[in-house]
């Protein structure tokens, strides 16, 4: 695989920056990404992302532990190991409710972890990708990715947006 390229300017303070993200989407260039070295309320929304479905994901994990201890307990009691309780019914949903509950929650919980280490790349072993040492201390970084057809003309236009938004630094990097 090969190498990405990219341009990010550098900014010294987080309202700059949300200014900066506007004006440059105002301009029509498209920002591969924002780093910051803490989180910056309202960044999101100046960057357009749309909400996350992380918790879409948690509901299909819970929904799938709920119907796996479901369909174990039921398996369980009615084919593999029925024993006749003093008369009570094989189907006897508030004796399942803890183990339903638990295996709810550990499938959610598990399900939810290994998706959020996944979409974010995160998983053991992977190299994080960062732009700038600085940006995990002090500075904030606005990049835009680039590949083989991007013109001298185009990032030139993305240096000049870069340097009228307010950016102290601006480079050329390859990831």
């Amino acid at each position: 695989m090969a190498n990405k390229k990219i341009i990010y300017g550098l900014y010294d303070d987080e309202v700059i920056l949300i200014d900066a993200v506007k004006k440059v989407r105002a301009e029509g260039l498209k920002i591969h990404d924002c780093y910051t070295p803490f989180p910056v309320h309202g960044l999101d929304d100046a960057m357009g992302l749309r909400m996350t479905r992380l918790h879409s994901a948690g509901f299909i994990f819970g929904a799938t532990g709920t119907l796996t201890a479901l369909t174990f307990i039921l398996w369980v009691t009615t084919n593999n190991y029925p024993i006749n309780y003093g008369g009570k019914p094989y189907l006897s949903l508030p004796a399942w409710i803890p183990i339903t509950f638990e295996l709810t929650v550990l499938f959610a919980s598990v399900g939810m972890f290994l998706t959020y280490l996944y979409l974010n790349r995160l998983a053991p072993g992977v190299k994080a990708e960062i732009v700038d040492e600085r940006t995990t201390s002090h500075l904030f970084a606005m990049t835009f990715e680039l590949d083989e057809h991007t013109s001298d003309s185009k990032k030139e236009e993305i240096r000049k947006v870069l340097a009228a938004s307010g950016a102290v630094e601006i480079h050329e990097k390859e990831l």
